[in-house]
């Protein structure tokens, strides 16, 4: 899946913004990994059977390495979880870069 800067935004509402607190993410730092030239994404087969859902794992400005759960909205991203990587998954980032 490719994500394309220009052609969406963000959708935050009562229902997803400060629900990442838990994790440290603020809701503008969930933004910054989609712009990641090196993120990698994938689908997430698991949790796909209500909406279509994937997995986005990319750095923020200040190099932290994040796991982000998302689904599309017309041209909107909807980030439904974001958290920290754990070392079990920093491998599926290093290997794509």
């Amino acid at each position: 899946m490719v994500v394309d800067k220009k052609v969406f935004e963000f959708e935050w509402d009562k229902g997803n913004i400060g629900k990442n607190k838990k994790h440290r993410v603020g809701e503008k730092e969930a933004e910054e990994p989609f712009f990641d030239e090196d993120k990698v994404i994938s689908k997430d087969v698991l949790h796909s059977k209500i909406e279509e859902r994937f997995i986005l794992l990319g750095k923020t400005r200040k190099e932290r390495l994040l796991y982000i759960v998302f689904t599309r909205r017309d041209n909107s991203i909807r980030i439904i979880s974001a958290r920290d990587i754990n070392k079990k998954e920093v491998h599926l980032y290093e290997k794509a870069t």
